[in-house]
């Protein structure tokens, strides 16, 4: 647990570093909800230029209830990266419990043509001072 209700994860997959904060934003009671932000830092550390083209996520919260999330892009966007350059943005999630998780994966295609999923390090997603 932490009290702040912030967490992190890391993961890098073929060069593609996956950087994500998670913040608990706010609660409301009727239906019971706990609302989450969170912010991705997508960098391309190879050597090659690299472009997301879809998601994949899944969240999991205290239950043990799936959602799977799949889509183009993220935010509307189906970036590029040049090596060394990196895309950043946030977007936010919900759950039915104040305890939960996220991760998943990014489908990048090389200008070759070749694709890979760039792996999504789970986060936690908490209410502050939650204890689990």
């Amino acid at each position: 647990m932490r009290a702040s209700g912030v967490h992190t994860s890391e993961a890098c997959t073929n060069g593609v570093r996956v950087n994500v904060t998670s913040r608990f934003s706010h609660a409301q009671t009727e239906p019971p909800r706990w609302f989450f932000t969170y912010t991705v830092r997508i960098a391309n550390e190879g050597s090659e230029t690299v472009q997301l083209v879809s998601r994949h996520w899944i969240i999991t919260n205290e239950s043990n209830e799936i959602e799977e999330v799949k889509g183009l892009g993220v935010v509307g966007h189906q970036p590029t990266l040049e090596p060394g350059q990196a895309f950043e943005y946030s977007s936010g999630s919900h759950l039915s419990t104040p305890f939960g998780s996220m991760r998943g994966t990014y489908q990048i295609v090389l200008k070759d043509g070749t694709h890979f999923d760039a792996t999504i390090a789970e986060f936690a997603l908490t209410e502050p001072h939650t204890v689990h």
